[in-house]
């Protein structure tokens, strides 16, 4: 999230100046820094008032965002006097499948961290886009490039809605501006997927990883996100739609959208009993026939 403190003019006229950051934007960003290692185990964060400062909020946001990722063992001391600070185990608090269930952006990236520990690192996803495990992918990449992380072999395939067909969502409420918003999101689903291929294939060039990721177009939008690691555990999650302002272009639209990375995901062990070992064998079964019927070939390009 970039807060803009300035408002430069447009054509003449001064720009709107967009609403503040909620409680809970303020905690996807801040959560975003410590799964990214800005903020590190153990690291005391900003002052309630420079955090207010930085995002252009009352310090009673700050706090109900810190009070957010307090609940999600991100943050210990959490009060009005002193600075919270990020949790000294983060694994303990974002991994393991009997974990409970958790947002999408707190939980993924600990298993699929925990996934790459295996010398061959399957991966497969179903998602509106990929940003989600392109951000969780990260944690990995840090772990492999420091040494601690050695997988030989890296297979990664997503399933993403086709360009070509009317989405579900996200759409315009009423329909105007319905192309606006698809040339969006459709960059949105290249741009992330492209990074996502990027990051993983350059461990080919830095550790000599054999790494395979591949992409197939859905010809539905899928109102679930799935993700399954080495076949033996499904992570799921809904993706709840909400109606909502978004700018299109210099314009405000209000928009039905579900936010992906806010879902609550769903961890399901192969080990983890009879009920969660025939919802990872189905859930394979599922995907695996999406990609080899009715999905095509996609190209990641505008």
């Amino acid at each position: 999230m970039v807060v803009e403190r300035e408002h430069a003019p447009v054509n003449g006229r001064k720009r709107p100046r967009p609403p503040q950051p909620t409680h809970r934007e303020v905690a996807d960003e801040l959560r975003s820094r410590i799964r990214s290692g800005r903020l590190r185990p153990g690291q005391r964060m900003p002052t309630q008032a420079q955090l207010a400062d930085e995002f252009g909020v009352e310090r009673g946001t700050v706090r109900q965002a810190l009070r957010i990722l307090q609940s999600e063992r991100l943050l210990t001391n959490v009060s009005k006097g002193s600075p919270a600070t990020v949790a000294p185990d983060l694994h303990g608090a974002m991994a393991g499948p009997s974990a409970p269930p958790m947002p999408t952006t707190v939980a993924l990236a600990g298993r699929i961290a925990e996934a790459f520990a295996a010398p061959h690192v399957e991966i497969d996803a179903l998602c509106l886009t990929s940003v989600s495990l392109t951000l969780a992918i990260g944690e990995p990449l840090r772990q492999i490039h420091a040494g601690r992380l050695k997988p030989a072999k890296v297979d990664v395939r997503v399933l993403l809605p086709s360009r070509h067909i009317d989405l579900a969502f996200p759409v315009p409420v009423g329909g105007g501006a319905g192309d606006a918003v698809h040339e969006r999101w459709l960059a949105m689903r290249n741009a992330q997927g492209q990074v996502l291929q990027h990051n993983l294939l350059s461990l080919r060039a830095t550790h000599g990883v054999d790494v395979r990721v591949s992409f197939r177009a859905l010809p539905f939008t899928p109102p679930v996100k799935l993700y399954l690691l080495n076949g033996s555990e499904a992570l799921f999650a809904y993706y709840t739609l909400s109606r909502r302002e978004q700018e299109i272009g210099h314009e405000q639209l209000e928009m039905y959208d579900a936010e992906g990375v806010r879902s609550t995901l769903f961890g399901f062990d192969q080990r983890g009993g009879l009920r969660d070992g025939a919802f990872v064998k189905q859930s394979r079964l599922w995907f695996d026939a999406l990609w080899g019927t009715i999905s095509s070939e996609l190209l990641l390009t505008s």
